[in-house]
């Protein structure tokens, strides 16, 4: 075992594939099928990066990933597995959650997948493109997973949304951090930052005598017993495990009328002041189990909120999923609230300025806007609307300091979050 490369050793519950599991390959994702027809929650299991020099294998091949994928399907999961463009230098940060996100979608629209009850788990460096989840938190993910997480950019890296930043925004959302005892020290320090910031809004697994990749360097009980944990963890969140009672630990959603309707993201609160909170190191791997608090219910602004010109009918506009998304976006806008205004956006949004330049993903849009904001630059009324679909139209005026200018405003939404937008003057 020693003479092969650490990602080629074996997974430390020695996981094998068989006939029970069926593997399809669909581009760059590997989807882990389990036995039946069923539909059920399932788990996109994101690797980290960069990969060593002279990497031969891709990840989604690699024994660890393999195995993860493998176990959670025989416990009735879809499993998947991407590779994305980390694994070729941190440099890739920004393709890598584009690439994320697509496999997400792809994971979603599976007809063995639940679309309401998906998970994602991320490893090593794959915990940088963990924030933008934390942060927008749509309705349909259901748990997030860290496990020996990279949490700090290195100098010189595109930054995406800290973890450390957003974690416990969304206190519906279970957070789970499996820690390795004998971690990296350039890790170790902000997996430290993130469990202070986090307090009873995360849940840990601690390996004491695990090393980073202690899931194919360590072949140990404990290293055993800390996967097991978590994967019962994540399969409890997802809602596939019976209680006592015979009912399921987390019930799914009410079902959906229409499977095409935009689904309604979570909406952003102010986070909390949190605890610090000091995890003493057991001998056995154990979860600190944090409550969940169910979501806040948000009031919707009214039009006249912000700023409808007077004497204009908006009633033939039908209030869509879209346009309360829209409407959403307006009232953190007219309220100067950055954050509140950047989670209504997808993480790889699209905006089109009027001048023809182009913005793409939430860190570009923070450097945008934030000046905006911070001057308090930020009125406009709403003119005229129309709707369809995933599609909002406004007719807008926009007041700068040197005047109002009218603008036409074509925004899309998917799933509760604006992916594109066009300023055309």
């Amino acid at each position: 075992m020693t003479d092969l490369p650490a990602y080629l050793r074996p997974f430390v519950l020695g996981v094998l594939e068989g006939s029970d599991v069926r593997v399809d390959r669909l581009g760059e994702i590997d989807l882990y099928r389990p036995p039946g027809t069923a539909r059920g929650g399932a788990i996109l299991f994101v690797h980290g990066g960069p990969g060593p020099d002279g990497l031969e294998v891709m990840p989604r091949d690699w024994p660890v990933y393999k195995g993860y994928a493998t176990a959670a399907a025989r416990r009735g999961l879809v499993a998947a597995v991407v590779d994305h463009s980390l694994i070729h230098g941190l440099d890739r940060l920004v393709v890598a959650a584009d690439e994320v996100e697509a496999a997400v979608a792809v994971l979603r629209s599976d007809p063995r997948v639940d679309p309401d009850r998906v998970g994602l788990w991320f490893f090593s460096g794959a915990g940088l493109l963990a924030g933008e989840w934390l942060d927008s938190r749509p309705d349909w993910l259901r748990f997030v997973a860290l496990t020996y997480p990279l949490l700090a950019t290195p100098p010189g890296v595109d930054d995406l949304v800290t973890a450390a930043e957003v974690i416990g925004k969304h206190k519906d959302l279970p957070v789970l951090l499996t820690r390795a005892g004998l971690e990296r020290e350039e890790l170790a320090g902000p997996v430290a930052e993130f469990v202070s910031a986090g307090g009873t809004a995360l849940d840990i697994i601690d390996v004491p005598k695990g090393h980073h990749g202690f899931d194919m360097l360590d072949h140990t009980e404990e290293s055993r017993a800390a996967v097991t944990k978590a994967l019962d963890w994540a399969i409890a969140h997802l809602g596939e495990q019976p209680g006592d009672d015979g009912k399921l630990l987390v019930p799914p959603p009410p079902a959906r009328k229409r499977a095409t309707t935009p689904r309604r993201r979570t909406p952003a609160v102010a986070k909390a002041g949190v605890a610090v909170r000091e995890t003493p190191v057991a001998a056995e791997p154990a979860i600190q189990q944090a409550p969940v608090a169910p979501p806040a219910p948000v009031a919707q602004a009214p039009l006249a909120d912000f700023g409808t010109a007077p004497g204009i009918d908006l009633g033939t506009a039908p209030e869509t999923p879209a346009a309360r998304a829209i409407s959403r976006e307006h009232a953190a806008y007219a309220a100067h609230d950055l954050e509140a205004f950047l989670a209504m956006y997808s993480p790889t949004a699209r905006i089109q300025l009027a001048d023809g330049s182009e913005l793409k993903g939430r860190r570009f849009l923070r450097e945008y806007y934030r000046p905006r904001f911070d001057a308090g630059r930020c009125k406009s009324e709403v003119v005229q609307k129309i709707t369809l679909g995933e599609w909002v139209v406004e007719h807008v005026n926009s007041y700068e300091d040197d005047g109002s200018t009218a603008r036409l405003a074509l925004y899309r939404v998917v799933d509760g979050l604006i992916t594109d937008v066009e300023f055309r003057s």
